[in-house]
């Protein structure tokens, strides 16, 4: 266990440490071999050649250290669903259990809830963000469009009052947080409002037109939740939803990568239309993630896993059973792309989706020390946030 694994966070952002590797994906390319060296929480220096001696954890043969992974959309794992315990435990509790699966950096994620739960989640929000590996929260509703709820309850489904405008803003403040809404069932005022709040806006669960999208990302918004999933679908005279987020190049996506969601020639289009730097890899993961357990509980149904399937009662998709690391080797599998290219849209891409583009992303000096290293069966060797190790780095 190489040093920075059994400090403390306080004393191992203090100290001076190398991390050598044969393979080295420093956001851009893949190098090696080298050593990584940290100070204070932050990539010092980058030296290439044979892995120097001075070097104080050395990965296992042939590991590669890469930019942590960056999950924008997490519901719940480690057995915690983020709506059943929106509170500081609860979401150390998701986070570290897809840690141990390469996520560096993520947004644990509410859906569609009541006022009560929403405002609990405001009131531990910002004690949240000490947590580390959280950069903020992700709201997925409560305005999304009926016709296109997915799993999220029906009867909680609704425009935001002011009293769920209030607590919803409160994120706007906390972190690189963003909510999930169908522009078609807002007033235009009200995207303008979360946006001046420090919000990111990201289109989903909608039935909008093509050109009700065009509208809404001129006012501001910039992402689309889960591409292909619950939304309106392109079409010969209605491109939709999905025809919009294809074509318009100031749109991120975000896509599951499980070979569930999304077929694999839908995964390839998207992939051809959008690029590596605005296809986003997202788990959509569940409490079962980093568990053993076959079911649980989404607001009153019994979700149950069956062949990587997470479905509810009558059969609906329940978000997904995935990690980080699986999409990853999903997207080089089912793409037929470079490991680089999926690395970065784990990493880089969501990075500069949320603004964080000159922090997190990249293997680069001055960059934050947040980093994932894999053994090429894509197995976690090691972690890294801010310097601060864990999982299992070898000496």
């Amino acid at each position: 266990m190489g040093s920075a694994g059994s400090s403390s966070p306080m004393i191992a952002e203090q100290q001076i440490f190398d991390i050598a590797a044969q393979q080295i994906f420093d956001g851009a390319d893949m190098r090696g071999p080298g050593s990584v060296r940290i100070s204070q929480g932050r990539i010092d220096s980058i030296t290439f050649g044979e892995a120097e001696a001075r070097a104080s954890i050395h990965l296992p043969e042939n590991a590669i250290l890469a930019p942590g992974f960056i999950d924008i959309q997490v519901n719940g794992g480690g057995g915690v669903l983020l709506n059943d315990q929106p509170t500081e435990a609860g979401v150390r509790r998701i986070v570290e259990a897809h840690r141990k699966e390469g996520t560096t950096g993520c947004l644990p994620t509410l859906i569609t809830d009541r006022s009560e739960i929403i405002e609990r989640l405001a009131g531990v929000a910002q004690a949240c963000l000490k947590i580390p590996g959280v950069l903020g929260f992700h709201l997925e509703g409560p305005a999304l469009n009926r016709s296109r709820k997915g799993i999220h309850p029906e009867a909680e489904i609704r425009v935001p009052d002011r009293r769920d405008l209030a607590a919803i803003k409160t994120f706007g403040g906390c972190g690189r947080s963003i909510v999930t809404l169908a522009p078609e069932c807002v007033p235009a005022s009200m995207i303008d409002e979360l946006i001046e709040a420090g919000l990111r806006i990201a289109a989903g669960h909608s039935d909008a037109t093509a050109a009700e999208i065009g509208q809404a990302v001129d006012r501001g918004i910039s992402g689309v939740t889960h591409l292909f999933n619950a939304m309106s679908q392109l079409n010969a005279r209605e491109p939709g939803l999905v025809g919009a987020a294809l074509d318009d190049d100031r749109l991120f996506a975000g896509i599951i990568c499980d070979g569930i969601h999304v077929d694999r020639i839908g995964l390839r289009v998207a992939f051809r239309c959008k690029g590596r730097d605005r296809l986003m890899l997202v788990t959509d993961a569940m409490p079962l993630a980093g568990t053993n357990d076959r079911q649980f509980m989404l607001q009153g149904r019994r979700i149950t896993l069956h062949e990587n399937r997470l479905t509810g009662p009558d059969g609906t998709l329940a978000g997904a059973h995935l990690t980080m690391i699986q999409a990853v080797r999903n997207a080089v599998a089912l793409l037929g792309i470079s490991l680089d290219d999926a690395l970065i849209m784990a990493s880089r891409t969501p990075a500069a989706f949320l603004g964080l583009e000159s922090e997190l992303g990249r293997i680069a000096p001055g960059y934050r020390a947040d980093l994932v290293a894999f053994t090429p069966n894509f197995e976690i060797a090691g972690t890294w946030i801010g310097g601060v190790g864990s999982v299992g780095e070898a000496s």
